[in-house]
């Protein structure tokens, strides 16, 4: 019987990220997916009434100092020195329509509510079966008001 130990040296995480665009580029992911989704519907275990939708905020790898005016002008007045200084927008309107990030220009500024902060986003959707807590589809969006409920809408 071959195979690897609990003691052998495994691959790192490192190896995995090396490869993450070549598994997705192939549709390995999707493959393996489907595949288990497919093993559990011959089984019995897909229920098309008990099923729910949830979503969260994935934070991007982009700074709120990226979040600069799309027409290009500099609307940050540093507060310190350096040129990583923290910038100061008391007073200024700041939205996604007028702004982007110029690391990650996909994500948005966002928050859950008005007592949380605004941080640079996305949302991810996961559409559950209840009977059994599998996940049957997942996406991601543009973090806004409207994107749980159009993934819903596309899962379903």
């Amino acid at each position: 019987m071959g195979g690897a130990g609990s003691d052998d040296a495994w691959w790192d995480h490192f190896t995995f990220w090396k490869n993450r665009d070549r598994l997705w580029e192939n549709k390995v992911v999707e493959g393996f997916f489907a595949e288990v989704l497919g093993l559990a519907d011959a089984r019995g275990l897909l229920s098309k009434e008990h099923f729910s939708v949830d979503g969260t905020l994935i934070q991007a790898w982009a700074s709120q100092k990226s979040y600069r005016p799309k027409d290009g002008s500099d609307d940050q007045r540093p507060g310190g020195g350096g040129r990583n200084a923290q910038a100061d927008w008391k007073g200024k309107q700041r939205s996604n329509e007028t702004h982007t990030s110029t690391t990650d220009p996909d994500a948005r500024n966002y928050r859950k509510s008005h007592s949380t902060a605004a941080l640079l986003c996305y949302q991810g959707h996961a559409l559950m079966e209840n009977r059994n807590g599998l996940v049957i589809s997942a996406v991601v969006s543009h973090a806004d008001g409207r994107g749980e409920r159009n993934a819903a809408l596309a899962m379903l």
